[in-house]
């Protein structure tokens, strides 16, 4: 038996490995933001986004 052999079935199931759902995929429209119409949750998620853009920029 040659090399060969006993090295083909080792990437025999990347095929077949799922990828991302079709219920988790976005369909890469983009959401305007309106600070008039924002609720409570809306403004904690702005100020989150804020300090974690503020960590990654610092880190660098």
């Amino acid at each position: 038996m040659g090399r060969a052999h006993s090295q083909k079935t080792r990437d025999k199931n990347k095929a077949n490995l799922p990828q991302v759902p079709k219920n988790m995929k976005s369909d890469g429209l983009d959401v305007e933001f309106n600070r008039e119409l924002a609720d409570h949750e809306d403004m904690e998620a702005l100020a989150r986004s804020k300090a974690a853009y503020a960590r990654a920029k610092g880190s660098k």
